[in-house]
């Protein structure tokens, strides 16, 4: 079981790390936004490419966020169920979701991703706005969005079935389901 804790920390540890990136895009997207909206109402000035970077963006923080999310176990989940059961039983319910929900899915959305990213790399696939990007970028966050989540979903596997054999995971990963404030 301790490599697969060491599997576990490493894949934590990029994904809070690339969590700060996606977090970082946040307030660069903000910043892009109001920027673009003075520039445009306050000097009469347009850029599609500016509208761009902002979709990009956001579109990063969404792939590039969901694993970190997942990591700090802020997911949504259906509380009125799971609020109510023991943690065992909650540790046996995330188990079952990760192996029959979210992995398969996952899995399954980065390889049907990956051609549609690797089409639009081979074509230089531009965008149909007049100065806008490359669109192959923003399509690469798809794959990669969808692998890094699969990654994370394996090591939240791994605690979970650590948890339920008795032992510690040692990482700083929050496992533990807090009852959202309502």
């Amino acid at each position: 079981m301790k490599p697969l804790l060491a599997f576990s920390r490493f894949v934590d540890d990029l994904n809070a790390k690339i969590g700060r990136i996606a977090d970082w895009m946040t307030l660069l997207a903000c910043a892009i936004s109001a920027g673009n909206a003075f520039v445009r109402y306050g000097v009469s000035y347009s850029s599609n490419a500016w509208l761009e970077v902002q979709w990009y963006l956001f579109a990063g923080m969404v792939m590039l966020g969901a694993s970190y999310t997942l990591f700090r176990n802020e997911h949504v989940r259906v509380d009125i169920l799971y609020g109510n059961l023991s943690e065992r039983a909650r540790l046996w319910v995330d188990v079952f979701g990760f192996v029959v929900f979210l992995l398969p899915a996952m899995i399954l959305l980065a390889w049907m991703t990956w051609p549609f990213f690797l089409d639009s790399w081979q074509r230089l696939e531009g965008s149909q706005n007049a100065g806008g990007l490359l669109r192959w970028p923003v399509k690469l966050l798809m794959p990669v969005g969808f692998a890094l989540l699969s990654l994370q979903g394996v090591s939240e596997l791994i605690k979970r079935i650590a948890l339920l054999r008795g032992l510690k995971p040692e990482s700083e990963a929050v496992v533990a389901y807090e009852r959202p404030l309502q």
